[in-house]
């Protein structure tokens, strides 16, 4: 019975156009083609990254951090009180102004104390600023690397094409001829290192820092994995290289921005990121829809009948493509922000730190109430200790 599911779900006629099938892609003539038991090596790979970046963030990281003054900024603890930690936890992290009153009256705490409370409760589970910049120079360096080893690939299938012309027309054939070109093995490890890589990021997305597109992330990781797969399994090589080296192209543009936004750096960080910007609206709103997606989407439909791997292919394909709309509203609403001179870019996707400077004020009112036998409420002040994060 399994056998039969199995023929039934790897049958031709789902992966393939009328006419092909799985025996084109059975090594032949010194010609080696894509296997599904190739994808397993990926796991380990992506065990390899998940310790490779730890190395890389103690070792590199964060002494580059230290060159660039990059620190963490002390924060005001919040001070014991089950009352609200339980409401925060379970309840709400941003409470109403009538749950505010409420909690006041059950913790025994002014309203304004309770106010505090929350924003310091918030503040810490916040990322420090250490984090995210090493955090974004592990991405950068991997993107960068990945952005030439894709340019590598690209000219490694010029050279074995003969020429730039020939590569060209071998990368952008339909879909069924895409799955006749042999793999090359600077092709393979392209494939491996990259899916490894986003293999690695969905292991650790519960630790990395979470931001507002924290869901479009989680599509973006499940889609990208999947495609690259699914490319890999029907030999669609020369799609998927291109592909992956379009995001590539603009991915280690902004995690650059990123670092020299953390470092202070806002003018370069301004520069990097209208380049970044520009990027990224050219490779995957210009580029890749009208003419990576055209060539997997409609030309081929000129040429045979559409088939249920023809639209997985490029069902994925525009879940990415929406997703690259998405984040473009968000690129250009922080460009418009810094270019007429209002300062620099503020990353719309980061939860920003609340400041404390507020507390720091009134706690030093609260001192001297406190020296000279004035109490709030008929009760200790709940923060007179002003405990600092360690």
């Amino acid at each position: 019975m399994l056998s039969r599911l199995s023929e039934q779900i790897w049958a031709d006629w789902i992966w393939f156009p009328e006419g092909h099938g799985w025996a084109d892609l059975t090594d032949r003539d010194g010609q080696v083609f894509p296997k599904t038991q190739d994808l397993w090596a990926t796991i380990p790979i992506a065990l390899c990254f998940l310790v490779c970046r730890q190395i890389f963030e103690r070792t590199v990281a964060t002494p580059f951090a230290a060159l660039l003054g990059v620190s963490d900024k002390q924060r005001f603890r919040a001070p014991p009180n089950p009352i609200l930690e339980s409401y925060f936890c379970s309840t709400s992290k941003h409470p109403t102004q009538s749950s505010i009153e409420s909690l006041s009256k059950q913790s025994g705490c002014s309203v304004r104390q309770v106010q505090r409370w929350f924003r310091r409760r918030r503040n810490q589970d916040r990322p420090s600023k250490l984090k995210k910049f090493r955090e974004a120079c592990w991405r950068f360096t991997f993107y960068l690397l990945a952005f030439f080893a894709g340019l590598a690939v690209l000219i490694d299938v010029s050279i074995v094409s003969q020429s730039v012309a020939i590569a060209g027309c071998n990368v952008f054939q339909p879909l069924c001829l895409v799955s006749l070109q042999p793999l090359l093995p600077s092709q393979y490890w392209y494939y491996m290192i990259e899916l490894g890589f986003y293999i690695s990021l969905i292991f650790s997305v519960a630790t990395d820092v979470k931001r507002k597109d924290f869901k479009e992330q989680i599509i973006h990781h499940v889609a990208t994995i999947s495609l690259i797969s699914f490319s890999w399994l029907v030999n669609y090589i020369r799609a998927g290289t291109l592909i992956m080296l379009v995001h590539d192209a603009s991915d280690y543009l902004m995690e650059s921005a990123k670092i020299f936004n953390y470092a202070g750096w806002k003018k370069t960080c301004n520069i990097i990121f209208t380049v970044f910007a520009a990027v990224f609206i050219v490779t995957r709103l210009v580029i890749l829809p009208f003419w990576i997606i055209y060539t997997t989407w409609v030309y081929p439909l000129t040429l045979y009948p559409p088939f249920l791997g023809f639209y997985f292919f490029n069902g994925l394909m525009l879940v990415l493509q929406a997703l690259h709309i998405f984040w473009a509203v968000l690129i250009l609403r922080m460009v418009v922000k810094f270019l007429p001179g209002n300062g620099i870019v503020e990353d719309e996707r980061s939860d920003k730190e609340e400041t404390d400077s507020e507390d720091e004020a009134e706690g030093r009112e609260q001192r001297e109430k406190f020296k000279n036998g004035h109490v709030q409420n008929g009760h200790t002040l709940l923060n007179n200790n002003h405990s600092k994060a360690d």
